[in-house]
């Protein structure tokens, strides 16, 4: 992957129980799986070799775990804006069960009561962002699916509603960089998982 411009690769932590469930994990420190604890060994073997000059992770145990077992735990500094969505009412629950409360919820563009709204989280996604470009170098960030994926939207200067389409997987490698100029953001590489598969 040799690009001149900065890129920020997102690893999305390893398989919980929750996430195999399809649970609402926001701010619960759930641990990995044994199946999760295996996939980011593997994902830390995609990357060797790779360079890094920083290494960012969610303070949440699935990412910092995750982080570890990639190999990269020695060097990485845990980043708050980092943490996933605050679900809320809505921690712990399917989106079906929720949907059963609250008919034609969505999360992207409702957010969750006592939690954040898109906006919240947007803004949070933008805090970390100006942040990251200012270094102007390559980072690696460990964190979980629906934050990675504002992120990515926010990114590209799309509403954090957007994210509902960039699907991520767990212990899923990504790249965020830029076309030609640094005013040209883009994706690189997106939910790439072949080390897994």
């Amino acid at each position: 992957m040799s690009n001149p411009l900065p890129t920020i690769y997102l690893a999305r932590h390893g398989e919980t129980e929750w996430s195999l469930s399809g649970r609402h994990t926001g701010l619960t420190d759930l641990p990995l799986t044994d199946n999760g604890r295996k996939y980011a060994v593997r994902l830390g073997e995609r990357l060797k070799g790779m360079h890094f000059p920083k290494v960012f992770t969610s303070p949440l145990k699935r990412a910092a775990t995750t982080c570890a077992l990639a190999g990269f735990g020695e060097v990485s500094v845990e980043e708050p804006c980092l943490i996933e969505w605050n679900y809320g009412d809505y921690e712990g629950l399917t989106s079906s069960e929720i949907r059963t409360k609250n008919p034609g919820w969505f999360l992207f563009r409702d957010g969750c009561p006592h939690g954040e709204t898109p906006t919240q989280i947007g803004v949070r996604a933008d805090d970390l962002i100006s942040r990251l470009r200012a270094l102007d170098e390559d980072v690696l960030l460990f964190s979980s699916g629906h934050i990675l994926r504002v992120l990515a939207s926010r990114w590209l200067g799309l509403d954090a509603s957007n994210a509902e389409h960039f699907l991520l997987d767990t212990a899923s490698f990504s790249a965020l960089s830029y076309e030609h100029t640094l005013s040209h953001p883009a994706i690189r590489l997106w939910n790439d998982t072949s080390h897994i598969s």
